[in-house]
């Protein structure tokens, strides 16, 4: 079956997925199958596996629009991974490395397909060991000298998320214009007019980027333990 793709605005994209519930990743684009009931991430992302922690290969896949009492089955290379229903239309759909097919099934005649191929490696850890730490420990300073992170997770209110949420903040080391993201997702710019941010941590692994063009890159992982945290 082939598939009928469709790249949503980021405005539409979001209504779509704060529509449809909170997931462990959600996309700025979407595809819709070639049934228009349901729906795939346009790419594979990273995020932090409930399981393991560990950043891993994601997509999201669900129900579009669905009517009251729709359902659906998810597979993955064959293999159920979710069933789907009005009242919990969308799940985060983890995959391997290589080709991975995603097939949301309404019926036994209905079913959209999406394929996705991951890179080995992709969600790898970057290589941080050329950072620096200040004499107190509470600061990690990039191997670029262009930003510094605090190292120990602070909490507050995340109103991203309507939670409470561990985070660090990141901060220009220079008035470089940096591109700042998290987890592969873009977050904001670092500049001499906006020199820091706050960065809210998921469950597990987090990845914080700063990219000053294609000059260079600098890394900083830190633990988001559950994604939660109680505010003093």
């Amino acid at each position: 079956m082939q598939d009928k793709r469709l790249a949503f605005s980021t405005v539409a994209a979001c209504t779509a997925f704060m529509a449809l519930g909170t997931s462990a990743w959600a996309a700025t684009t979407v595809q819709i199958g070639s049934s228009g009931k349901t729906y795939a991430s346009s790419a594979v992302q990273c995020a932090a596996d409930p399981v393991t922690g560990e950043l891993a290969p994601v997509v999201q896949a669900g129900l579009f629009n669905p009517k009251i009492n729709a359902s659906a089955t998810v597979l993955l290379n064959s293999a159920t991974v979710a069933t789907l229903t009005s009242a919990d239309p969308a799940t985060d759909v983890w995959l391997a490395d290589g080709n991975n097919t995603v097939v949301v099934a309404l019926n036994r005649k209905t079913a959209d397909t999406y394929r996705f191929t991951v890179q080995p490696g992709m969600c790898d850890l970057p290589d941080t060991s050329g950072n620096t730490f200040s004499a107190d420990g509470t600061l990690e300073y990039a191997a670029s000298g262009k930003s510094y992170a605090s190292v120990t997770p602070g909490c507050a209110w995340n109103p991203a998320t309507g939670s409470a949420q561990p985070y660090v903040h990141l901060m220009d080391n220079g008035n470089y214009l940096l591109n700042v993201s998290v987890n592969g997702e873009a977050l904001t710019q670092l500049s001499a007019t906006r020199p820091h941010t706050p960065v809210f941590l998921r469950a597990g692994q987090n990845v914080i980027a700063a990219a000053n063009g294609y000059v260079s890159v600098d890394y900083y992982v830190r633990d988001g333990g559950d994604g939660t945290c109680t505010l003093p």
